[in-house]
């Protein structure tokens, strides 16, 4: 039975903490709206062109009438304006700029519209979330992802026995080139499933993901460890049925970036750091080497040719189109949008016409040229530079310099390799749920440096040490 002290040093016991309604509503919100962002594709599948705007028109438009209200009711001078990416914020007014010089500037003005709706939404989360609230609400919009896919899946698979369009177009007589369907219905045969993204790589990158938050929420003792595996365990079904091979090569590059940040963390002096750099270093440029030599042999492993899917012709064409603007580049379009004459029918696979240029960094100088890469370059390096100190600095922030590291803290650097390596192959890091995820861990990494004590909290932490110290 718990016992009541009368003593003046003793504070009066209190009841836990409760997230209050409001909170919880907040919380919710920002779920939808990250998985909104997440799974962009299913809400396109879902509800067409015209739908996905307004959806996200809408959502955004909520994030504004809740967001303004609060910053003006704290104080804005209380908002952290320092702390903004303003270089990748930099990047985005470099981009709208470039409507002057388009050459498409109705698809500018319109994916420049979709960059600002990701990137409120992005600054949104990371400030009205602690990084424990951050990552659970990651956890939950995976979750929704994961299980959507699998319902959709089994649905196409079990019930209906046949592939569906987008927008459940009624599926027309003859044959239909299958990259053109949804969902394939691929669950119980040898072929890719594409899940409720209607992608089989978006699928395993949303896979992957998953198994990064649920694994640091796993190692912080988050509540419901055994649901964590059992998510996990579906994450690993959907992510071998997509069979991606892009999403296996960032997954290891994430497991060698979370085992050299373990080994830092582990590191008593400075001198043992220096040789786990230098040593991962030499195994990283001789892994690097290595699979450039035997490129065609890792490349039959998965499945590929030499030609990486068209991906050479690809990056051909756009290289010939992008060097003869290089300094400015095009006009921006993240992504293409393929009914603008400016790309329709210009490159096309599979009777469809190619959205981006599988490689984030030709993309970036085709659109945007050398000062686009330099902007995108800056933003990428400061947040993979305080991604990594986050991940293997112990937090500090007085005199202690023994209070253990957090499991959370390892995600963003996880998520900064993982991006990095995609963007190799693909477009995906520059728009829509990469550049979310860019936007969104730089702001919180550069407003809240320590999980779980923020700058507000921070002072709340000191102050209630100084009264406690006063107490006779």
């Amino acid at each position: 039975m718990a016992q009541l002290s009368k003593h003046p040093a003793t504070p009066a016991p209190t009841a836990p903490e409760r997230e209050t309604t409001g909170h919880l509503m907040l919380r919710g919100y920002i779920v939808l709206t990250l998985f909104a962002t997440l799974a962009h594709t299913a809400v396109f599948n879902l509800l067409g062109s015209t739908g996905a705007v307004v959806a996200m028109a809408v959502l955004t438009a909520g994030i504004l009438g809740i967001w303004i209200p609060a910053i003006v009711h704290r104080r804005p001078t209380r908002f952290p304006w320092r702390r903004l990416p303003w270089v990748a914020l930099g990047y985005g007014g470099f981009a709208l700029l470039s409507v002057i010089w388009s050459e498409w500037p109705s698809a500018t003005l319109v994916t420049w519209a979709l960059w600002l709706a990701v990137t409120i939404n992005a600054l949104f989360a990371a400030t009205m979330l602690t990084w424990q609230e951050l990552v659970r609400a990651l956890s939950s919009a995976l979750k929704w992802i994961l299980g959507l896919s699998l319902a959709i899946e089994l649905w196409v698979a079990l019930v209906l026995r046949h592939p569906i369009l987008p927008n459940f177009v009624t599926v027309p007589d003859g044959k239909i080139d299958p990259h053109i369907y949804w969902v394939r219905g691929n669950l119980f045969n040898d072929g890719r499933i594409q899940g409720i993204v209607g992608n089989a790589h978006t699928l395993s990158m949303m896979c992957l993901l998953a198994l990064m938050v649920f694994g640091v929420l796993y190692a912080s003792k988050a509540r419901r460890r055994g649901a964590l595996i059992a998510w996990a365990i579906v994450a690993l079904i959907l992510l071998y049925k997509a069979a991606s091979a892009t999403s296996v090569l960032c997954g290891v590059a994430a497991g060698v970036v979370l085992l050299i940040a373990l080994l830092m963390r582990g590191a008593r002096r400075p001198s043992q750091r220096t040789a786990i750099y230098v040593g991962s270093a030499l195994v990283v440029v001789a892994g690097v080497a290595g699979g450039f030599v035997l490129r065609e042999q890792v490349l039959a492993a998965f499945g590929k040719d030499s030609d990486m899917t068209g991906r050479f012709e690809i990056w051909a064409k756009v290289w010939e189109r992008a060097i003869t603007h290089p300094v400015i580049g095009n006009g921006y379009s993240s992504p293409w949008v393929p009914w603008d004459p400016g790309f329709a029918g210009w490159i096309v696979d599979h009777k469809l016409t190619v959205f981006h240029a599988h490689n984030m960094w030709l993309d970036v100088f085709f659109q945007l040229g050398i000062i686009g890469v330099l902007l995108m370059l800056t933003a990428w390096a400061a947040l993979a530079w305080r991604a990594w100190f986050f991940a293997v600095d112990r937090p500090r922030w007085d005199l202690d310099a023994k209070r253990p590291y957090s499991p959370l803290s390892l995600l963003p650097t996880m998520v900064v390799a993982t991006l990095l390596v995609e963007g190799l192959a693909e477009s995906a890091p520059i728009m829509l749920w990469g550049w979310m995820l860019l936007v969104m861990f730089s702001f919180k990494i550069k407003a809240v440096p320590l999980v779980g004590v923020g700058l507000d909290e921070r002072s709340s932490v000191l102050a209630r040490g100084e009264q406690a110290r006063q107490v006779p």
